[in-house]
């Protein structure tokens, strides 16, 4: 029935590719001065995962969505791994990339929301994927774990490999990252070791970035940060700073807003109303973090991304409502799907919303920005519930 169910999306994907100059398929972007974007949908699942890779090796930035993998210039779907739908999601909580084996080909690593397994899964190569074969799966982490939220793919210590963190929506569990070892052999399976970055103070949210102005990047997450020792980072525990408490996107950002040389957050409510800046202030021999808002005209704020999409140097803010996100018992749940990206102003540390798309696509746990068309201007992948879309920049 698996392998039916994705025979039958794939087709549906194929229609939507062909059709989709008339039917789907259009500028967004009516707001004055904003930049305008062709919205071209690619497959319709629950899968809520995505990256962006040169899968073939070919030159050319690659979409990987769940299920499928998809080839530039046309983007259309081809068969990547399977997937098991679960009580409203698909069984994935994320798709990331690395190459694992060393052989020059990128893979995808992904976990899942209940699922105490990570696997890798094999890039096949250009004889595979030119006969569209399924990516081999390989066990990478037995986590013991079975309330996941999400997960990032890092390098904490410099050295150039990266890292497995997970964000679980149990306070009690501990943050722990999984240092990959043993990888870039293709005849072994790789190596994790766990290390415990706290043992008590997990949660909704993960973000990474240097909060304390040592230069080091600390971990943030739903009741504030750990900041990261400045030697033997995955050999000691981290302190904790409970600086704040909100129900947290993944990922969390950390960026000066309001360019005084202190990092802030940026955070979105992930099930609620909400996106936010949480500005760092000096107190006494410490900080503080106040709260302002950025928009709460829209819910489920659960993933973040900031790309130059202008082309003049600074950042914009994407953000979006996560479409479904606890199967439609969040406040404000079936509220349209929405996307937009912000500009801010760090002298008044003002923000100017622009809309991407109302009514059609919504976000799921990853956004992604790439120049997917060779023009120059920067692109945006994001899958959901909605459904997997490319926005290209025009």
């Amino acid at each position: 029935m698996q392998s039916q169910g994705l025979i039958s999306e794939t087709a549906r994907a194929i229609v939507l590719a062909l059709v989709g100059g008339g039917v789907g398929t259009g500028l967004v972007g009516a707001d004055d001065g904003a930049l305008r974007f062709r919205v071209q949908p690619l497959f319709m699942d629950a899968n809520e995962g995505c990256a962006l890779a040169d899968v073939d090796q070919d030159g050319r930035m690659d979409v990987i969505a769940g299920r499928n993998w998809y080839a530039a210039p046309g983007f259309t779907p081809r068969p990547l791994r399977m997937i098991d739908d679960w009580d409203g999601y698909v069984l994935s909580n994320g798709d990331h990339v690395y190459d694992v084996n060393g052989d020059g080909y990128p893979d995808v690593v992904s976990g899942g929301f209940m699922l105490e397994e990570v696997h890798w899964y094999e890039n096949p190569g250009p004889e595979g994927l030119a006969r569209g074969h399924l990516w081999r799966q390989h066990l990478l982490i037995q986590t013991g774990a079975t309330e996941n939220e999400g997960q990032l793919l890092t390098d904490l210590d410099g050295d150039g490999v990266p890292e497995w963190l997970v964000s679980s929506w149990n306070k009690k569990s501990p943050l722990v990252a999984w240092r990959l070892e043993n990888l870039g052999r293709v005849e072994t399976e790789a190596v994790t070791r766990r290390i415990v970055i706290g043992a008590s103070g997990n949660g909704h949210g993960l973000g990474l970035g240097d909060l304390s102005g040592d230069g080091l990047a600390d971990l943030l997450f739903e009741d504030g940060w750990y900041e990261r020792p400045a030697d033997h980072a995955l050999d000691e525990p981290w302190s904790l700073h409970e600086d704040w408490s909100i129900h947290a996107s993944i990922p969390m950002l950390v960026v000066d807003v309001d360019g005084d040389g202190r990092n802030d957050v940026i955070v979105g409510e992930a099930h609620d109303y909400g996106l936010y800046w949480l500005r760092q202030v000096a107190d006494g021999d410490g900080v503080r973090f106040e709260r302002h808002v950025i928009d709460d005209t829209f819910s489920q704020v659960h993933a973040l991304h900031l790309a130059d999409l202008d082309g003049d140097g600074d950042e914009e803010l994407i953000a979006g409502k996560r479409v479904l996100a606890h199967n439609g018992n969040d406040p404000g749940a079936h509220d349209p799907p929405c996307l937009f990206y912000y500009q801010w102003d760090p002298k008044g540390a003002t923000f100017e919303r622009f809309t991407l798309d109302e009514g059609r696509v919504g976000v799921g746990l990853q956004i992604h920005t790439a120049d997917l068309d060779g023009n120059g201007r920067t692109d945006i992948l994001v899958a959901g519930k909605s459904g997997t879309y490319l926005l290209f920049n025009e």
